[in-house]
């Protein structure tokens, strides 16, 4: 599934694309699945060209699960047959396709105790959720008074069991269709957005992680104790936020943080008088990450939740779902059994 330009729904196409070969340190996947994400239609849409411009026609899609075909030289972690998941490179994308050459280190083997096809529900939102939460942005601890924004969608419900098992004392923002959802994973307090606002309460958190972004950032600024931290991956993007990952020329980079400090000047004038800070944040593929989210599913200590399946050739109907902002879970499109 390719776009063929920066747009809305109409510029996707399904096309017919040689299979890609390997590189050494490389693993080809037949794809089994691929999970839909708000960031697919963000790359497509073009929010992100000014760092990351696309060659098209461009094949869209960021994780996957499926079956190791073949691999590289300087590949011996993997071998063909292997059952793994995978989140590409924001560069790559690429995981709509029948075949994917990805590099080894954002490889994991899938978990064994649910189906391969939900496995691709796992990698960017699990990989989100485990690197927000974790030590290098909002370092969660035992006790702490966590807020979530959007609980019911496919980041939020697996933050919320992470956090649980991180000790964290877990609020979320979910309408009464996703309160049932956000409770049975773990959430201790749920704020009915459509009924109030989040700072019309009386709630105060240490931290807060937001993935809603808009008028919700700077709402949930009021309700963080001095010292907090605010982590979105939704809100204004933050001086050298966009292009962390990303090589870019003198002139473009100085563009990109002028525009970055513009974005987010209000928001970051609204944290430095709560005491608190904001930082937006996106991702990065790791398979070692992947590994342990896994790991931790196979235990019984992590379960997937999926709002809904496809098969590839109603992609638009996934699409469709995935940007009604309705769903509950993922979004999979099936690909190959």
């Amino acid at each position: 599934m390719t776009f063929s330009k920066y747009g809305g729904p109409d510029v996707m196409n399904l096309q017919g694309m040689p299979r890609p070969i390997p590189e050494a340190n490389q693993v080809l996947i037949r794809t089994v699945a691929a999970g839909l994400n708000p960031v697919d239609a963000l790359q497509r849409q073009g929010t992100f060209k000014i760092v990351q411009p696309y060659a098209f026609p461009k094949i869209a899609g960021n994780e996957l699960s499926g079956v190791v075909e073949s691999t590289g030289s300087l590949v011996r972690e993997f071998q063909p047959g292997d059952q793994v998941m995978v989140r590409t490179g924001s560069e790559q994308l690429s995981a709509l396709a029948e075949y994917v050459a990805v590099d080894q280190d954002y490889v994991a083997r899938a978990p064994q105790n649910i189906s391969l096809t939900d496995a691709a529900a796992i990698p960017l939102a699990g990989l989100t959720a485990q690197q927000a939460l974790g030590p290098e942005r909002l370092d969660v601890q035992a006790g702490e008074r966590l807020l979530i924004t959007g609980g019911a969608g496919g980041v939020g419900l697996l933050a919320i069991q992470l956090a649980k098992l991180m000790g964290a004392h877990v609020t979320t923002t979910a309408s009464s269709a996703g309160e049932k959802l956000v409770r049975e994973a773990g959430a201790d307090h749920v704020i009915n957005y459509r009924e109030r606002k989040i700072s019309e309460g009386d709630e105060r958190f240490t931290k807060v992680l937001d993935l809603v972004g808009g008028e919700t950032v700077a709402d949930v600024m009021s309700t963080v104790e001095r010292g907090g931290a605010v982590v979105s991956i939704a809100g204004p993007p933050t001086p050298g936020s966009l292009a962390e990952d990303t090589e870019l020329s003198a002139p473009k980079a100085a563009l990109v943080r002028a525009v970055e400090e513009l974005m987010s000047f209000k928001i970051r004038r609204l944290a430095k008088k709560a005491g608190a800070s904001f930082e937006f944040f996106l991702m990065h593929p790791d398979g070692a990450g992947l590994a342990q989210f896994a790991s931790l599913v196979d235990q019984g200590e992590l379960r997937v939740t999926i709002d809904s399946r496809y098969p590839l050739d109603q992609f638009r109907d996934a699409f469709e779902q995935l940007e009604s902002r309705r769903s509950k879970g993922k979004v999979l499109v099936e690909i190959s059994s």
